[in-house]
């Protein structure tokens, strides 16, 4: 279950994180209030899953599938560079989490 709370929780980083490019400074109220709400799950469930799993797997995990889904998002919403380097480099930190998941005890 933690498993499933930190990936939910590293999906509303990626939430979080585009959101901010619509909140426009925090000028838009809708995207703000959102953007805001994303941030405030996705930090709570990382807790959720940090009584559980240890806090450098589960910060790791957090941070890299909120790093790759962002990019991911931002080559596909936003039209950012898709170079065979950045894709590589996204594949390596899912080699990371995966890596982390396998070794993790939990």
């Amino acid at each position: 279950m933690a498993w499933l709370l930190l990936f939910v929780a590293g999906l509303l980083e990626v939430g979080w994180a585009i959101g901010l490019k619509y909140t426009e400074g925090f000028t838009r109220p809708l995207p703000s209030v959102l953007t805001l709400a994303a941030m405030t799950g996705s930090v709570l469930l990382l807790g959720l899953a940090m009584k559980v799993l240890p806090v450098g797997t589960a910060y790791a995990v957090w941070v890299g599938v909120g790093a790759v889904g962002t990019a991911i998002l931002g080559i596909v919403l936003f039209g950012e560079a898709a170079s065979a380097g950045r894709i590589a480099s996204l594949a390596l930190i899912v080699a990371g989490i995966v890596g982390l998941k396998l070794a993790s005890p939990h």
